[in-house]
């Protein structure tokens, strides 16, 4: 990309693509294009064409989704599926047919398998099953960097696409239900805190093993990888550390000053029982994360508490 390259971040206002918008400003990349879904429908696949039409962006980065924790993806799997997919076909097909130079895609570590070997490779997609309560959004996610492939292979284009683990930080969703776990936790023992309550508890027995990436740390990576990377298979991005959720929930507890006690409900879900990505090959490629999990955590319950507005979502 050239500084004066005129770039499109499709989902700008979610936590990853606000954070892509921050990284290439940061870097000196001004000419960025974005739209609220207030003025783009990116399930509307007419709409899409025509601002691709219109605007002829060079570069893509394709951040926008419908995301949600086991709660959200339990209850609307055939939402998940549609509006995922549908998004993801419209953006990446427009890109190829307005002559995009290289768009990146941005999925999610629930593509690969539930009993992945640990860590998880980027060659053990599609080996097995996958974790259910996620399935609909995995199937999505896996579609849309399948059809990036796809268009690799026949039209011979540059579309590359990054799986984040675990993400949180500046803007994310800190619904109580319908989050994820990291930013569910610091809403749960902040409200925990301010109301004095003497315990806490959380879903499933704590046991689950999980890896975190501070969001400006992806989106680094992400701007480094589309300026650095070509290739069919996907790079995943993470930090290659792991930490139980009853670790996890120690750390957000001491962060928001909770005294209380933590108890777990096993009647509740776990999840997949460990989620790790392999990085060696983001590594190889010269990138590493930067924000330790304690330090982001700190960063991201300081977001929480200067923006009232987003804890109410």
């Amino acid at each position: 990309m050239e500084k004066d390259s005129k770039i499109y971040v499709a989902g700008h206002r979610g936590m990853v693509g606000s954070a892509i918008v921050r990284e290439l400003r940061r870097q000196g990349f001004d000419k960025i294009v974005t739209r609220t879904h207030a003025e783009l429908d990116l399930t509307d696949q007419r709409a899409v064409n025509g601002f691709f039409e219109n605007e002829k962006p060079e570069y893509v980065f394709l951040a926008a989704a419908k995301v949600g924790g086991i709660v959200a993806n339990n209850e609307a799997p055939a939402d998940f599926m549609y509006q995922n997919m549908m998004l993801e076909m419209n953006v990446i097909n427009a890109a190829w047919r307005n002559g995009c130079r290289k768009l990146e895609f941005l999925g999610s570590s629930c593509i690969y398998p539930r009993m992945a070997p640990q860590p998880m490779p980027e060659s053990c997609l599609l080996t097995s099953s996958l974790e259910q309560t996620n399935e609909a959004y995995a199937l999505a996610k896996i579609s849309g960097l399948k059809y990036c492939e796809y268009l690799n292979r026949q039209y011979g284009t540059d579309f590359i696409s990054v799986m984040p683990t675990n993400l949180y930080g500046p803007n994310d969703n800190y619904h109580p239900t319908h989050s994820h776990v990291l930013p569910a936790l610091i809403r749960r023992f902040h409200e925990a805190k301010e109301q004095g309550l003497e315990e806490v508890t959380c879903w499933g027995d704590g046991s689950p093993l999980r890896e975190f990436l501070y969001v400006d740390d992806l989106a680094n990576l992400c701007v480094f990888l589309m300026q650095n990377y070509s290739g069919n298979e996907t790079v995943n991005a993470g930090t290659g550390k792991e930490v139980t959720i009853r670790e996890l929930t120690e750390i957000v507890a001491r962060t928001t000053g909770y005294k209380g006690r933590i108890l777990w409900d096993t009647t509740k879900p776990n999840g997949t029982p460990r989620k790790l990505l392999d990085v060696s090959k983001a590594t190889r490629l010269g990138w590493t994360y930067r924000t330790d999990l304690e330090e982001g955590i700190a960063l991201a319950y300081q977001d929480f508490l200067s923006n009232p507005m987003r804890a109410e979502r």
